[in-house]
C-alpha cells in the first residue's frame, strides 16, 4: 500500500512555521521529505513519527532538528534561520559569561538557552520551572523603556532584554539573565522559602545561587550594549531573509 504524501502547505499548517523554513529543513534532511520533480512531498507516516519524537524528546522546548521551535506564538521564528541564530547566541554568551536566549514577545523561547547555569538547570528540572522563566521573560516586554537595562527577576538575579524589531514592529527579545546582583547570595532563610515555593532542594538551590555569574559594572554595561547589537543583527538577518 502506498504511503500518503503531504504537501508543504500541509506541513506549514501542521507546524505553524514559514514555508521557507520547511524547505530549508527538507533540503538539509532535517525533516522527512522526498522530491517529486521540483516539488517537495512529505510521507505522512514518517512525519507523524518524527513529530512524536519531537514531543517525547528530553529537551524541555519542542524544537525541530534544525533548531526551529515548533508551534511558535508569533512570526519571529519564521523570519530567522534559527540554527544560525543559535550559533551567534552561543558565541556571544561565551564572551559575556552570561545566559542568553531569544524569545517571542510573549516570552516563549525560540532558541535554546546558551550558557545555562546550575540555577537554571535546577529550576527548569522542577515541574513549573519553564513556566516561571517564561513569565519573567514576558514581563520584560512590558517595561516601557526601549533601551536594555538590568532588573531583578527570579530569586533576585538580574535580567535584561533588547528588542528585535522588524518593519517598525517589536517581534521578539534577546535576553541576558541569571546575573548575580551586588549583594549576593541571598540569606539562607530566603533560599529555604524559595526552595519550598519551587519544590527544589534548599541545599542544591543555595549552592546553585552561590555559583551565579557576577559581572562588574563595566561588564554589565558591555552585556547591555551587546544584547542590543545581537538584536539589531537578528533584525537585519530577518530583513534580508524576507527580501530574498
Amino acid at each position: 500500500m502506498s504511503t500518503a504524501m503531504l504537501t508543504a502547505k500541509d506541513i506549514q499548517d501542521m507546524l505553524q512555521v514559514d514555508r521557507s523554513t520547511i524547505y530549508r529543513m527538507a533540503e538539509a534532511g532535517r525533516l522527512p521529505a522526498v522530491k517529486v520533480g521540483k516539488q517537495w512531498r512529505f510521507p505522512r507516516d514518517r512525519v507523524e513519527t518524527w513529530l512524536l519524537g519531537q514531543h517525547n524528546a528530553a529537551s524541555p522546548l519542542p524544537v525541530s532538528p534544525a533548531g526551529e521551535r515548533l508551534f511558535p506564538h508569533n512570526d519571529l521564528a519564521s523570519l530567522l534561520p534559527l540554527d544560525c541564530v543559535q550559533l551567534i547566541q552561543d558565541a556571544f554568551a561565551d564572551l559575556l559569561n552570561t545566559m542568553l536566549v531569544v524569545t517571542a514577545m510573549d516570552g516563549q523561547p525560540i532558541t535554546q538557552v546558551s550558557q545555562p547555569t546550575a540555577f537554571y538547570d535546577l529550576l527548569t528540572a522542577a515541574g513549573n520551572g519553564h513556566a516561571l522563566c517564561q513569565e519573567k521573560w514576558q514581563e520584560l516586554s512590558q517595561i516601557p523603556a526601549l533601551e536594555p537595562r538590568f532588573a531583578p527577576a527570579l530569586a533576585g538575579l538580574l535580567c535584561a532584554r533588547a528588542f528585535v524589531r522588524s518593519e517598525n514592529e517589536l517581534k521578539g527579545m534577546v535576553i541576558a539573565f541569571g546575573v548575580a546582583p551586588k549583594d549576593w547570595p541571598p540569606p539562607p532563610e530566603v533560599t529555604t522559602q524559595l526552595a519550598q515555593l519551587w519544590g527544589v532542594d534548599p541545599v542544591q538551590l543555595q549552592t546553585a545561587l552561590e555559583s551565579a555569574p557576577q559581572l562588574t559594572p563595566s561588564e554589565q554595561k558591555r552585556a547591555l550594549v551587546t544584547i542590543q547589537r545581537i538584536a539589531d543583527i537578528l533584525a537585519h538577518i530577518g530583513e534580508v531573509m524576507r527580501e530574498s
